[in-house]
C-alpha cells in the first residue's frame, strides 16, 4: 500500500481527520487511480476503526474521487478526460482574471518573489521529487494570485487548487513537460514585468492548454 500517514487535528472529529487524510493521499497521488481501498488495511494503517474509514470512502465517492465497483469494492477513481477538461476550463477563467489584475498591481517586491519562485522551480526539477515540484509550481502561481488583490478570487483559486493537485502530479511526470513548464513560467514573468496584459493572458492560456495535453497523453498511455 502507498506510503502515507494520518494527520491528526485536535479540532476536528476523527471521521473528518480520516476523510482529509485519504483525500489528500488521493490528490497527491499517494493513493493511485485504480487502487483498491481496503477498509481493514486502511484502518490498521491509520490506527482507527473501520467506521470512520467507511464514512470517509462514502464521502470521497460523493466527491467523485472514489468509485464502487461490483464484486471489487471501493477504488480510487481514474482521471478522466471529461473531469480534466471541466477543472481546467474553470481554472483558465480564474487564472486569466488573476494575471490581468497582477499585471496592473504587482509591485517590485512581488516581481522579485515571482522571479525567485521560477528559479526555485527549475532548481527543484533537479531533485526529481514530484511532490516538491508540484509545491514549487503551486508557489509560483500563488504569488500571481496574491498580487491580484482580490480576496474572493484568491479564495476560489485556492479551493480549486486541491482538485488540480491530482492533475498537476500527472503532467510533472514527463521531463519534457517540466522543461516546457519552466520556460512558460519565465515568459509569464517577463510579460508581467512589462505589464503586457495581452501577452500574459496568452501565455496563461498556452500554459494551461499544454498541461491539459500532457495529462491526456498520460491518461491515454495508462489505458493502452
Amino acid at each position: 500500500m502507498s506510503n502515507f500517514t494520518i494527520h491528526m487535528d485536535e479540532y476536528l472529529p476523527l471521521r473528518d481527520v480520516v476523510f482529509n487524510t485519504l483525500r489528500r493521499a488521493i490528490l497527491k497521488g499517494e493513493l493511485k487511480p485504480g487502487e483498491r481501498l481496503m477498509e481493514i488495511a486502511l484502518a490498521e494503517r491509520l490506527g482507527v476503526s473501520r467506521t470512520p474509514i467507511r464514512e470517509a470512502i462514502h464521502k470521497l465517492g460523493q466527491e467523485g474521487l472514489v468509485v464502487m465497483i461490483p464484486r471489487r469494492g471501493a477504488m480510487v477513481a481514474n482521471i478522466t478526460e471529461e473531469d480534466l477538461n471541466d477543472v481546467l476550463e474553470v481554472r483558465l477563467g480564474l487564472e486569466i482574471m488573476a494575471i490581468e489584475k497582477a499585471c496592473k498591481r504587482m509591485d517590485q517586491e512581488q516581481l522579485e518573489k515571482l522571479k525567485k519562485a521560477g528559479e526555485e522551480f527549475r532548481e527543484t526539477m533537479k531533485t526529481g521529487d514530484l511532490t516538491l515540484l508540484a509545491e514549487a509550481d503551486v508557489n509560483f502561481h500563488e504569488i500571481i494570485y496574491q498580487a491580484s488583490g482580490n480576496k474572493r478570487l484568491i479564495q476560489m483559486l485556492n479551493n480549486l487548487r486541491e482538485q488540480i493537485y491530482r492533475y498537476r502530479i500527472e503532467y510533472l511526470k514527463d521531463e519534457q513537460t517540466r522543461n516546457q513548464l519552466a520556460n512558460e513560467h519565465d515568459e509569464m514573468y517577463q510579460a508581467i514585468c512589462r505589464k503586457d496584459m495581452k501577452e500574459a493572458c496568452r501565455m496563461t492560456s498556452i500554459h494551461i492548454e499544454n498541461q491539459r495535453r500532457a495529462i491526456i497523453r498520460t491518461i491515454h498511455g495508462e489505458e493502452e
